[in-house]
C-alpha cells in the first residue's frame, strides 16, 4: 500500500515536499517513482529511484528543480519540489515496482497510491 502526504497549495516560485509511505512489502526491492496528472491529460512521469537510492531520473522538466529521494528504513520516499510553476499543478502519485524502476512507458508500474493534490498559484 502506497499512501501520499504533503500536498497542498504553494505560490509559483516556492518549494513543496510530497511523500509517500509504503507498507505490506520489503520497501528496498522496490524501485520507486512519482507521476502526475492533470484533468484531460495522461498521467506523466516525474521522477524516479532505483532501490538503494544513488541511481535516478527525471523528466526534462523537472530536472534540477525536484529531487527524489528515499529512506529505505522509513519506507517512504519523498519529492522535493522547487521553483514550482502553475505547469507543476496537478494529482500527484506514488508508484512502485519490483525489482525495477517505474519509468514512462507502459506496463512499469506496479503499484499505485492514491494520489495528492498540488496546486501551484501564479
Amino acid at each position: 500500500q502506497l499512501v501520499e502526504s504533503g500536498g497542498g497549495l504553494v505560490q509559483a516560485g516556492g518549494s513543496l515536499r510530497v511523500s509517500c509511505a509504503a507498507s505490506g512489502g520489503p520497501f528496498n526491492n522496490y524501485g520507486m517513482g512519482w507521476f502526475r496528472q492533470t484533468p484531460g491529460k495522461e498521467r506523466e512521469f516525474v521522477a524516479s529511484i532505483n532501490w538503494s537510492g544513488p541511481t535516478t531520473y527525471y523528466t526534462d522538466s523537472t530536472q534540477g528543480r525536484f529531487t527524489i529521494s528515499r529512506d529505505n528504513a522509513k519506507a517512504t520516499v519523498y519529492l522535493q519540489m522547487n521553483s514550482l510553476t502553475s505547469e507543476d499543478t496537478g494529482v500527484y502519485y506514488c508508484a512502485a515496482r519490483f525489482r525495477g524502476l517505474p519509468t514512462a512507458g507502459k506496463g512499469t508500474v506496479d503499484y499505485w497510491g492514491q494520489g495528492t493534490q498540488v496546486t501551484v498559484s501564479s
